[in-house]
């Protein structure tokens, strides 16, 4: 299978990765809270796993266990509040185990740079963990399970990618941010917002979780951050000097490749959502 893989060609292993994986997640999202919520947990501890395995790349130690365990712990916490199987108070355990983060350094000898590293296993956790578990708290917005809101913010950024990736291909000639990331386009970037627009259009019409005028501003987020959380992990990656993150998701990447975009528009989507909702 992976030499199949290997031997097609960028487009085609997109395609198979979406055939393979997106009815499945969207299975897993619609079925019950708890799938979407192991769901969910399981890809922020995937992509912050990989996130500390590209700084050991670098030179870097990260606590990579401990740091992907506590962004476990900010997940499930999350949704374990927001169905209210505990107390609010609950989010107070994130202290003492990010505290933690501090005594395991002060016994690794061998650490040249205990604080820098720190420091990195504290980001992956704020960096990574801490939007999938906002993405828990939207889906639970009010005490109830909204599936809608997550696949509709999926499928307004798949729509925002794939136009992107195509009016690249085809029309791309001005460069939209070459100093980080020489292929992105200023025509790829309008493609994808026109997909997106689409797709708000469509939501705004069939669906009545959010009003039609949130359905267009969230797509607006969506299109906005998911650019500049592309744009921030070329940044990362190239300070380390690589071309993906990994190699778990053919076509894509790694895992920080395929949701860099919705880590960065989670917090603005929510935030947009509770102030405006």
């Amino acid at each position: 299978m992976k030499r199949r893989l290997a031997n097609m060609s960028n487009l085609q292993q997109r395609v198979f990765a979406a055939v393979v994986a997106v009815p499945f997640i969207i299975f897993l999202i619609w079925y019950a809270d708890w799938t979407f919520a192991l769901l969910f947990t399981f890809i922020s501890a995937m992509t912050q796993r990989e996130f500390y395995k590209l700084l050991g790349l670098d030179g870097f130690e990260p606590l990579t266990a401990y740091g992907t365990l506590v962004g476990c712990l900010v997940c499930a916490l999350a949704y374990l509040i927001e169905k209210g199987y505990l107390h609010t108070d609950s989010y107070f355990l994130i202290c003492p185990a990010s505290s933690m983060i501090f005594l395991i350094k002060l016994y690794k000898k061998r650490d040249m740079k205990p604080f820098t590293n720190i420091g990195f296993t504290f980001l992956g956790i704020i960096y990574v963990a801490m939007p999938f578990a906002l993405l828990i708290v939207l889906a639970l917005r009010g005490g109830a399970y909204h599936p809608t809101i997550i696949l509709g913010c999926l499928f307004l950024l798949w729509a925002s990618d794939i136009g992107a990736y195509f009016a690249g291909r085809t029309f791309g000639k001005r460069k939209l941010f070459e100093r980080v990331s020489p292929k992105k386009s200023w025509e790829g970037a309008i493609g994808g917002a026109g997909a997106a627009a689409l797709v708000a259009l469509a939501l705004a019409f069939y669906d009545s979780t959010l009003q039609p005028w949130q359905w267009y501003c969230v797509g607006a987020i969506i299109v906005v951050t998911g650019i500049y959380g592309d744009l921030v992990e070329s940044l990362f990656k190239r300070s380390i000097a690589i071309k993906d993150s990994g190699t778990s998701i053919p076509g894509h990447g790694g895992f920080l490749d395929r949701f860099d975009s919705l880590i960065l528009a989670a917090p603005f989507i929510i935030s947009f959502l509770k102030l405006f909702a």
